[in-house]
């Protein structure tokens, strides 16, 4: 007889499972542990390094091969009696959480490779030799590395299709919609993590370049827009300065001829509470517009 539909996907489920657990073995068991090694025998790369690299792959591949795969070969077997997957995704889905920390430090990563892999020609021939073996599948580091973030994704597409075609008294309905609502609350988050951490990081560079000026830096900032504009001092001087906006201030600032450290000076601060924008019809000065806040007037000009 034809296996319905959704053995079928759960089957998929456990197989890609069995070749995910077989990929992270090599991350973590044959990558990490050999790099690792050089590593402390102080002939590659610092043993923090490696640590950045494989950021906490160990704790996620235990987790797979010790948890969350016995259990789903263990409910195939039993399929016939207990055709049920929801109840062991709905154990999983919470230990995705740890997948952020990962998910998270994997741009930072792959760099560190890159980096390193110059740096370090020792380091470079390890990662080489270890891609040369079969169990590699001619493929990098990076492209194993990549795995893990691709994961989460796949489990919500698999189980959305699971849900999709189960017969609607089926005993494991109620379970399986609960452990993809799950299931999409972790990649939500992961993705909200991920969001975050960009975001931090652009605005942290923008308060490099400002010069890190203690009443501009604040994390919950968020910057909207920034350019060079030129300021109308009179009819024929005109000064280039440049603007950043953010959700509570306009930064009027200049740019420095020097750039040790800071990019720009800001000289002026308006708060947005109050600000007004008008544009000017100025035919000797086209796309002007006059700014007001509680600060100051400026009369600027775009490009």
């Amino acid at each position: 007889a034809q296996d319905p539909e959704e053995k079928k996907i759960a089957l998929e489920l456990l197989e890609t499972e069995q070749a995910y657990v077989s990929r992270l073995h090599l991350l973590d068991q044959v990558f990490y542990t050999e790099l690792m090694k050089e590593a402390k025998n102080g002939k590659t790369v610092p043993e923090e390094v490696v640590k950045m690299i494989f950021s906490n792959i160990s704790s996620i591949y235990q987790f797979h091969a010790k948890f969350f795969l016995p259990e789903l070969q263990k409910r195939m077997e039993d399929w016939s009696s207990n055709p049920r997957i929801g109840d062991v995704i709905q154990k999983l889905a919470p230990f995705l959480k740890m997948y952020g920390e990962y998910v998270k430090n994997f741009d930072k990563a792959v760099e560190l490779i890159t980096v390193w892999s110059e740096k370090s020609p020792p380091f470079q021939e390890l990662i080489a030799d270890i891609q040369k073996r079969k169990v590699c599948a001619n493929l990098t580091l990076q492209h194993h590395m990549l795995e893990p973030v691709q994961r989460i994704p796949r489990y919500e597409l698999l189980l959305k299709d699971y849900v999709r075609k189960l017969p609607p008294e089926s005993p494991d309905r109620a379970d399986a919609e609960k452990a993809l609502e799950m299931i999409f609350m972790v990649a939500k988050h992961s993705n909200a993590a991920i969001a975050e951490m960009e975001r931090l990081q652009n605005l942290w560079e923008v308060y490099q370049r400002l010069g890190l000026e203690d009443d501009i830096v604040d994390p919950s900032n968020e910057l909207i827009k920034e350019g060079p504009v030129l300021k109308i001092s009179s009819r024929n001087s005109t000064s280039e300065k440049y603007l950043f906006l953010f959700n509570n201030m306009l930064l009027y600032c200049v740019p420095k001829v020097i750039q040790v450290g800071a990019e720009f000076q800001v000289h002026l601060r308006i708060d947005v509470d109050g600000i007004k924008v008008r544009e000017l019809n100025d035919t000797q000065f086209p796309h002007t517009f006059l700014v007001s806040g509680k600060q100051r007037t400026l009369e600027l000009q775009a490009r």
